[in-house]
């Protein structure tokens, strides 16, 4: 899993503390979450390894579900978070990857086949051009934008083929699956980074990220889905025969579950906050009904006690549902005979006791937690900071479909991304 990320096993993080390299650039990885902003620096030397060098993170404010509702609120965490980071690696930002997710991410997967050109049937790169890009073209409702083209595997006359480039056959086909977005939102987080005097260089779904980072190639191979479930929002990721086949978002996450026991026990946030993350599950396991905890446990005025099994009946239940969710949005594409390397999940939620028990419930499928990585700070494993970790990959490795934000339309992007 995490030992496959090339550049983590081999320059472990530690803060103040940079190797003498000769520098190319410094690249900023921002996840602007429901409830914290996730900064991390990392150092590219020569393509070939990357340091992280500078964390910041600040409390997030402005952002619902994952999308920024309150455009100075938001610039100032993040901006707070920017600032951290910077001072924390001694360097500036030379550009930043940013995740995306939200409620308003949505994907449709298109189709492009050809007939192989050659007269002895022999796959050309104009065939392979000519598919992809009739699969690539598809346009795109009013208002929306293209935020990732995942290309899945190549058919040659029924089987999957890796390269079909010099392979013999009569029909070729492959298939993307289209992630867009809402331009107007995705505009709103560039604002956003913009407001810092920095470029953003790419925009990456925040289920890739996480998910090329809590999985190994087999993994990916034999076919995964993993779950990176925040506080706002839900990011998913299905992977078979090496390759993401559907990727989206799902506006539910931990805050809801916070939500659901500060309405059924009548607490304000905070406190059913608190209750959450003391007792909260996403199983129960409380057998007793007489067994009971209290909020504060010192016994002050307005210090009070709850049944134990009532926290735990109405996370698990809220736990559930966001799983049931995730399952009906992938229906037929989720095969279990073909994702035998099961569920991994990761993101805030996934310390909340019991949850790959219930994942493996829902999806019918083994699941684990996703681990940290080894020998390196502590602050990175945290799960929290999974997707700011597949984002410095994507700076390291180039992977992403789309290198420059595009869509169909006016051509505002390039307006976003002008200096400032």
């Amino acid at each position: 899993m995490w030992k496959d990320v090339p550049f983590f096993s081999i320059n472990p993080f530690n803060l103040g503390t940079r190797p003498v390299i000769s520098r190319t650039k410094y690249i900023g990885a921002v996840e602007i979450g429901t409830s914290k902003i996730s900064v991390l620096i990392g150092d590219i030397a020569n393509r070939r390894s990357l340091t992280v060098i500078g964390l910041g993170e600040c409390a997030s404010r402005g952002v619902i579900k994952g999308v920024v509702v309150d455009f100075k609120a938001a610039s100032e965490a993040a901006h707070s978070a920017m600032l951290q980071a910077e001072r924390s690696a001694g360097v500036r930002i030379d550009q930043v990857y940013l995740a995306q997710t939200g409620g308003h991410i949505d994907g449709f997967a298109n189709d492009g086949e050809v007939r192989v050109s050659a007269a002895n049937n022999m796959v050309s790169d104009i065939d392979i051009n000519t598919a992809c890009n009739i699969a690539r073209n598809r346009q795109l409702p009013p208002g929306r934008m293209i935020v990732q083209r995942l290309r899945r595997p190549f058919v040659l006359d029924g089987r999957l083929v890796p390269d079909p480039d010099s392979l013999v056959g009569n029909r070729l086909k492959v298939s993307y699956f289209m992630v867009h977005g809402l331009e107007s939102k995705i505009a709103d987080n560039i604002h956003v980074i913009r407001g810092f005097n920095v470029q953003v260089s790419e925009l990456i779904l925040s289920s890739l990220a996480s998910g090329i980072v809590v999985t190994s190639p087999g993994d990916r191979q034999h076919g995964v889905l993993v779950l990176d479930i925040g506080a706002g929002a839900t990011d998913y990721v299905l992977y078979r025969d090496g390759m993401a086949q559907v990727a989206g978002v799902v506006p539910v996450g931990g805050a809801h579950l916070t939500n659901d026991l500060a309405l059924g026990l009548r607490l304000t946030e905070g406190q059913a906050e608190k209750l959450k993350l003391r007792y909260g599950r996403a199983t129960v396991a409380t057998r007793s009904r007489e067994e009971k905890v209290w909020l504060n446990g010192d016994f002050a005025i307005g210090d009070r006690q709850f049944p134990r099994q009532t926290i735990e009946q109405i996370t698990s239940a809220r736990a559930r549902e966001i799983l049931e969710v995730v399952k009906k949005k992938l229906g037929t594409a989720l095969e279990p005979e073909r994702t035998g390397a099961g569920v991994v999940i990761t993101g805030g939620v996934s310390k909340l006791p019991g949850i790959a028990d219930s994942a493996a419930q829902v999806f019918g499928i083994p699941a684990h937690v996703a681990e940290g990585p080894t020998g390196m700070n502590d602050k990175l494993k945290d799960p929290g900071f999974s997707t700011a970790l597949g984002l410095l990959n994507y700076g390291l490795t180039d992977r992403t479909e789309v290198p420059v934000p595009s869509r169909k339309g006016p051509n505002l992007i390039k307006k976003l991304f002008a200096s400032v």
